[in-house]
């Protein structure tokens, strides 16, 4: 998921008003390849420093319920408030995106995928060690910010929702974390 975050401004910048992708049953490697293809020159998204934001907006864990009410409380409360992150988009990363930038691994498929007119939405499945996770991805993006809706479910992990956010700030630093 931390890959899929720091990554996800190659992901929703690659076709803004360039060409529609999709992809029905695909790999997360045929994705990734689809939207390289798309965005040829690297004139989709502008390379450089973005500061973002991911916040929990529903968390159901299991065993929460048996949790003291205050531990819980505590806990949703803080996640709740938000993680801020910064990445580096380098040149390279826009010319050449790497085939693990949409999150996942090879347990995982696109149930379908569509990015086109500055709007993502996709579904996704993965099934590891016989636990199906779907996850979807709802959101707006341009070549400097973005805005997704994320929710994950299944599995031994139960139920979350979040949003994410990020706006390109400038040049790389050297000081963000990849």
């Amino acid at each position: 998921m931390k890959r899929f975050i720091m990554l996800l401004p190659l992901v929703l910048a690659a076709c803004n008003s360039g060409p529609k992708v999709t992809a029905e049953n695909a790999s997360v490697e045929e994705v990734s390849n689809k939207v390289a293809a798309a965005q040829g020159s690297g004139s989709f998204i502008s390379p450089g420093h973005w500061d973002g934001k991911v916040t929990i907006t529903n968390l159901d864990m299991p065993g929460m319920d048996k949790m003291p009410p205050e531990m819980a409380k505590t806990m949703k409360d803080k996640m709740m408030k938000g993680q801020e992150f910064a990445s580096c988009v380098t040149e390279a990363d826009v010319k050449s995106p790497k085939a693990g930038m949409f999150g996942g691994d090879k347990s995982c498929r696109y149930d379908h995928f569509t990015m086109a007119g500055g709007t993502i939405d996709a579904k996704m499945t993965c099934e590891t060690a016989g636990q199906k996770r779907d996850m979807t991805i709802k959101g707006t993006y341009s070549p400097d910010s973005y805005h997704t809706e994320v929710t994950s479910s299944g599995g031994q992990a139960g139920t979350a929702a979040m949003t994410i956010d990020a706006r390109r700030a400038g040049a790389c630093t050297g000081k963000e974390k990849s």
